[in-house]
């Protein structure tokens, strides 16, 4: 599931890490860089988040390998299924103006599947800032 928005855009040319085939041992976790002041995002509220997404790297600075897109998503309903669910587990609980950094194993993401340039079995990090919680 993907949300509008979260269109990936075209696949970095500057390769900063190989990518490992398959990175299904990676564990979700999430680190605070910012803690927000603002209302809480709980399930059912209306967000706004702005992210950054790179492919998972064991080696890269902040295991962070080549950057596949970026941008703010439309308003979505949190818990409501719109993005996939390791998005939707690491804004739960960010407050306004907060800035979270995710890790996100290919089972809270695409899979064996990939989507576009996220390749099967990835493993994803996002950079994300929460802008409005409604």
């Amino acid at each position: 599931m993907v949300a509008t928005g979260l269109v990936l855009a075209t696949y970095g040319c500057g390769s900063k890490s190989v990518f490992a085939p398959d990175q299904t041992n990676v564990v979700f976790s999430t680190v605070d860089l910012t803690v927000g002041s603002g209302a809480e995002a709980t399930a059912g509220k209306t967000v706004i988040v702005q992210y950054g997404l790179w492919l998972y790297s064991d080696t890269a600075v902040d295991h962070k390998g080549d950057q596949v897109d970026s941008g703010t998503l439309q308003p979505f309903v949190l818990g409501s299924n719109t993005v996939i669910k390791g998005f939707d587990m690491a804004v739960t609980g960010m407050k306004v103006g907060g800035n979270r950094r995710a890790i996100v194993p290919p089972s809270l993401a695409y899979g064996s599947t990939g989507n576009g340039p996220i390749p099967p079995n990835a493993a994803l990090v996002f950079d994300l800032v929460l802008n409005s919680v409604q």
